[in-house]
């Protein structure tokens, strides 16, 4: 039995990342009694085929603002600036409509400093170059505006809510096409252990489907759907 608690988190990550999907996780967490952990639907990935994201949350917070202010970027370059590798920035915006808060530039720093992705719970520029950064990046929507004078980071490594759901700094963020899924800190041991073992019951359930058995068999010998 693979000791998921004494493996390196890069090395456990990076299995996930393989091994395990979004609805996996969120199947997981249900049972354990946390049902409201992906966010909405509006957070979507920029790429289809690059959208998986394993990593700890480097909250932001970002609000509207309506004034150009002498240094307009000072919050967006210290946190930046800041993330450690295998970090995922996670930004709020409280659902601004205003600017394209994350660009190309932030997901150039944010690549170089080791960050796994990002996940913007508001409207991103530049897709074409982040795009050919290969670096997988989520948002709710485009927009060619820019932050100056429009919005403003006024907080990081603070609680904050994106996609609907409660972020805190170091829960760990997983991604896939479907959708972004955060999983708490405090539970996240047992999450995982508890996923690997779905996906075991899943990947021979699948198996035995395949052979023609029904799915009322398979589903009473392993429980998993």
């Amino acid at each position: 039995m693979t000791d998921f608690k004494n493996m390196p988190e890069e090395e456990l990550f990076a299995k996930m990342k393989e091994e395990l999907y979004g609805g996996l996780i969120c199947d997981t967490m249900d049972a354990m009694g946390y049902r409201n952990q992906a966010m909405n639907m509006n957070v979507r990935p920029l790429e289809e085929n690059n959208c998986k994201i394993v990593g700890r949350a480097k909250t932001i917070l970002a609000v509207d603002i309506y004034e150009v202010l002498d240094e307009p970027y000072a919050g967006e370059i210290k946190a930046v600036d800041s993330i450690k590798p295998g970090e995922v920035p996670v930004v709020c915006t409280n659902c601004s409509p205003n600017n394209g808060i994350w660009g190309g530039l932030l997901s150039t720093a944010s690549k170089m400093r080791g960050a796994t992705g990002a996940i913007v719970d508001g409207l991103m520029r530049d897709t074409a170059e982040i795009k050919a950064l290969d670096f997988p990046v989520f948002c709710a929507g485009y927009m060619p505006l820019d932050s100056a004078g429009r919005g403003k980071v006024v907080d990081m490594d603070c609680p904050i809510v994106a996609g609907g759901v409660k972020v805190n700094p170091g829960d760990v963020i997983f991604s896939d096409f479907d959708g972004v899924v955060v999983i708490p800190k405090d539970i996240f041991s047992e999450v995982v252990e508890k996923a690997f073992d779905k996906h075991s019951k899943e990947s021979h359930t699948r198996e035995e489907l395949f052979q023609g058995k029904l799915l009322s068999e398979v589903y009473a010998k392993y429980g998993v759907l």
